[in-house]
């Protein structure tokens, strides 16, 4: 747990069955984890691209019902690494799934598989599997034999078959996440969402403006960083960013032709951050060139992605 994420103090009127804990949501890249996350909170906390790999960063958003608070726990996908800042990233996994009460696994309905991780860790907590995506199945019987291969591979896993975009499913999914909880009172208050500053989310959805906008490498080899934040009381919100990418031929396609796609990019993150925010912003963006900051141990501390800092 991190410093944005330490509790607060708990409402003591609550009924002694309450229960109380963290959810890691994990799987493998693109199987929809954040979309999921977002269509429990009825909020959009957790960027979501259809490009894999757009998770970095663990993402905490925070459910309370009538019998249970849960802490969810976004992470990345689950892949085999081959650089420093996807080891950084499945850190991250591993942090969750260590720390976690209950684990909810998000596979693709159509090709599902179950992380070696994860089958392992959900011999000493429960594993809830969500099959994600079955609006896109031409019958619901389809799903039937994934069921089956999936209760076979992992004995005691609850399944459940869910549209995260459709929203489909979800309420008997949440009400089970919550019986699984050990028995507590919450940690946080009824109408938090999230302990995450604002300025993560800010960072987070100029990312998400980068991935949706530009194609190929571009998306993976760039990194946000604010610069300022200064809240204006009676006027817009002053927020500035630099862009690092890892080479010059990246710098100038961020930028494009007379800034145009720097200035369609800030046009795009402005408006998701001034709806997530509720008030008018600045945006100012700035592109810089940082090479194979991906593979830099020194670089991953300073977007903090060293050990200890997810």
């Amino acid at each position: 747990m991190t410093a944005e994420q330490e509790p607060t103090t708990a409402d003591p009127a609550v009924p002694p069955d309450f229960r109380f804990g963290y959810v890691a949501i994990c799987g493998e890249p693109n199987v929809g984890k954040s979309t999921l996350l977002n269509a429990i909170l009825g909020e959009r906390l957790a960027i979501a691209t259809p490009k894999p790999q757009t998770t970095r960063r663990r993402t905490l958003g925070i459910l309370t019902t009538a019998t249970a608070q849960m802490v969810f726990v976004d992470t990345p996908g689950i892949l085999e690494p081959r650089y420093a800042l996807q080891k950084a990233m499945m850190r991250v996994v591993d942090s969750a799934i260590r720390d976690a009460d209950v684990l909810l696994l998000v596979v693709d309905v159509r090709h599902p598989g179950i992380a070696p991780g994860v089958a392992v860790a959900s011999r000493r907590k429960p594993l809830v599997v969500a099959l994600n995506k079955a609006d896109l199945l031409h019958r619901a019987e389809e799903s039937l034999p994934e069921i089956e291969r999936i209760r076979n591979e992992v004995p005691g896993a609850d399944v459940f078959v869910i549209s995260a975009r459709k929203e489909h499913g979800l309420p008997a999914l949440v009400e089970h996440l919550g019986r699984l909880l050990p028995l507590g009172p919450p940690a946080y208050p009824a109408d938090e969402l999230t302990q995450h500053p604002e300025r993560f989310f800010v960072a987070e959805m100029i990312r998400e403006a980068v991935f949706t906008q530009f194609q190929q490498e571009v998306p993976y080899s760039t990194e946000v960083e604010l610069e300022e934040f200064k809240e204006r009381p009676g006027g817009k919100d002053y927020i500035a960013a630099t862009l690092f990418v890892e080479s010059d031929t990246q710098k100038a396609i961020l930028i494009g032709k007379g800034g145009t796609a720097i200035r369609a990019l800030g046009e795009a993150a402005r408006g998701e951050i001034e709806a997530f925010l509720g008030r008018p912003v600045f945006l100012a963006l700035r592109v810089a060139v940082m090479p194979h900051w991906r593979k830099s141990p020194r670089a991953l501390r300073r977007f903090g992605y060293g050990p200890g800092s997810a």
